[in-house]
């Protein structure tokens, strides 16, 4: 698919990152930038710099005499990215608390009637996209600028776990209750206990997802 005007270099980005989160570059597969840039009709320049992006985003490993390749799936990633989001999105949500309003809580429901129609392609195909603006809508009035760069950077990288989890996982499910659950206990004024479910909700989506990586190794 050829790629035309905007921003040609994000396009790019945005491209290869489709590649590996959709499973259509897979995990230790090696990413020839000729190929790639014949394929995006690009140069090999904003391939390269796609390419070392994406490695700041977890998904592209660089090795000397070899080149890049996408990062491999493991269960160490998900307990490290999963707990950081734990942590840090409770404290997002808790410094932003205060300053949701019935709008912002009107959007986020909005966001999860969009997510829930699992019978449409579209929502499908975008459902990890849905599930962090859920996440990132409860935080955005937190003022925590440094923390919410953190949680953005942690979000790309497990991207593809998050979706592994809604697609092949059976998270549409659980995610739904739970995304309902926590946006009830918000509207209620109810800190503490939408801090503490939100944490055990990033947790159990880590459980099952380790738990789909072992059946996969198997």
């Amino acid at each position: 698919m050829a790629i035309v005007h905007k921003t040609r270099s994000q396009l790019v980005v945005e491209s290869i990152r489709e590649k590996i989160l959709n499973g259509e570059i897979k995990s230790g597969e090696p990413l020839r930038q000729a190929a790639l840039a014949e394929e995006l009709n690009v140069s090999r320049i904003p391939v390269r710099e796609a390419l070392l992006q994406l490695e700041g985003e977890g998904l592209v490993h660089f090795e000397p005499h070899k080149g890049a390749t996408a990062t491999e799936v493991s269960a160490e990633q998900v307990d490290e990215l999963f707990e950081l989001r734990a942590m840090l999105e409770a404290e997002l949500l808790k410094h932003a608390f205060d300053s949701l309003t019935e709008e912002d809580f009107a959007k986020a429901e909005y966001i999860l009637d969009r997510l829930a129609k699992q019978d449409d392609e579209d929502t499908q195909s975008h459902s990890g996209e849905l599930n962090l603006d859920f996440h990132q809508h409860l935080y955005q009035k937190a003022k925590r600028p440094q923390t919410q760069e953190m949680v953005r950077t942690l979000n790309k990288s497990a991207d593809r776990y998050v979706r592994m989890h809604l697609m092949l996982a059976g998270g549409f499910t659980t995610a739904a209750q739970e995304h309902r659950k926590i946006l009830e206990l918000c509207r209620a004024g109810k800190r503490d206990e939408a801090c503490e479910f939100l944490q055990q909700h990033i947790l159990n989506a880590k459980e099952d997802i380790k738990a789909l990586l072992l059946k996969m190794e198997a």
